[in-house]
């Protein structure tokens, strides 16, 4: 049976072998050692944020421990970006908080300027205080319209965490992703641009901040010569063995996100003569997408097209798509919510499907893509 192709596949440079047995060798078999910390470095190099990122546990660990730094508590409210995974949301309930959902625009399918300022005044007149914090994401690795999102964050003086955990390698007017919000969380999970085989980071405003981020993440432990704790803290650190697999990933970044990127330009230009079909690109010169995923809206309100009926066609074609996020406001756990927007969000969910962009498919695999959404959608 031919091989399936797959959405996302994780992929080996051959280099982690030598780290993971220098680990071994060390008896750096733990949440610390050297490996971690010359991920950290690494990281640090690439993103221009030396001494700020700190290596973590997962994604969603970066993103609980930004709002733990940005000082979200129990019965504050926190703005969050409607369409997206619901890890950029779930820290804000593990602080007690309450999340405000706001929708997308479509350029980039990322949080829209206009209702995230309409969204800030309705609660600052209901609640009589501004939300603590904005969770704004990078949605499948398209830049946000940071412009104008930190404009009005700056104007309200509330502070954003970015979720860039699917934007390694993404830009925005020159400046990569990560590095927008007073926090920046990345993530190094199986299917992402590297992989550490979980993992993830917190990109830090300061030396003294990350200090403190990794004060949380490792149990909150006082310097004294015996445990004393002040503060609730979490088991939060990645590995030493996970940071050696980082270390080599991260040599073979700039390839992966290139690969990703004529991936996508293969798609955009073998699907352009579908009149169905969009396939999401960068909004202007200003955005410069890894594009960890492909992304394409099938617009057809009156064939009985839809996304589910060519995932499941593609799937017989052993071929792995995946519909869009569901909106946040649409899942049962948040449904008690706030949320502004005129229904954006939605209408992506409804239309959207993701296609395989893993840096290591092969052309002919590509090809197979292309001719199986071609023999449903023409």
């Amino acid at each position: 049976m031919e091989d399936r192709i797959k959405l996302s596949l994780p992929a080996c440079t051959g280099e982690e072998i030598k780290y993971i047995k220098e680990a071994l060798a060390g008896d750096w078999i733990v949440p610390l050692g050297p490996q971690v910390d010359y991920f950290e470095e690494l990281l640090g190099e690439y993103l221009d944020a030396p001494g700020r990122v700190v290596a973590l546990s997962s994604g969603t660990a970066a993103l609980h421990l930004g709002l733990v730094m940005l000082g979200v508590e129990a019965g504050d409210e926190v703005i969050c970006q409607d369409l997206t995974f619901s890890a950029s949301a779930n820290p804000i309930v593990y602080q007690g908080a309450h999340p405000v959902f706001v929708d997308s625009e479509i350029g980039t399918m990322n949080i829209s300027p206009e209702f995230l300022e309409q969204a800030i005044c309705e609660r600052i007149a209901v609640t009589g205080r501004r939300p603590k914090a904005i969770v704004a994401v990078d949605l499948y690795g398209m830049p946000a319209k940071w412009d104008e999102i930190l404009s009005i964050a700056d104007r309200y003086d509330i502070p954003v965490l970015e979720d860039a955990a699917e934007a390694l390698g993404s830009e925005y007017k020159g400046r990569k992703c990560g590095n927008f919000g007073r926090y920046g969380v990345l993530s190094f999970n199986g299917n992402k641009m590297i992989t550490t085989s979980g993992g993830g980071a917190l990109i830090c405003p300061d030396v003294a901040s990350a200090r403190r981020v990794k004060f949380f993440a490792t149990q909150a432990r006082e310097n004294k010569p015996y445990y004393y704790h002040e503060h609730i803290g979490y088991n939060y650190r990645l590995s030493n063995i996970s940071g050696g697999i980082g270390c080599a990933q991260m040599g073979d970044l700039a390839r992966r996100v290139e690969r990703r990127r004529s991936i996508h330009d293969f798609y955009k230009e073998e699907l352009c003569c579908i009149d169905l079909l969009k396939v999401q690109d960068n909004p202007s010169a200003d955005y410069v997408s890894n594009f960890w995923l492909t992304t394409i809206q099938i617009q057809d309100t009156k064939g009985g097209i839809t996304p589910e009926l060519v995932r499941q066609h593609m799937d017989s074609h052993n071929i792995e798509t995946r519909l869009l996020w569901r909106p946040m406001h649409m899942q049962p756990v948040f449904s008690v919510a706030p949320y502004y927007g005129s229904h954006v969000g939605e209408e992506l969910f409804g239309g959207g499907l993701c296609l395989p962009s893993g840096a290591s498919l092969r052309q002919d695999q590509l090809q197979k893509v292309v001719d199986s959404l071609k023999e449903i959608l023409q």
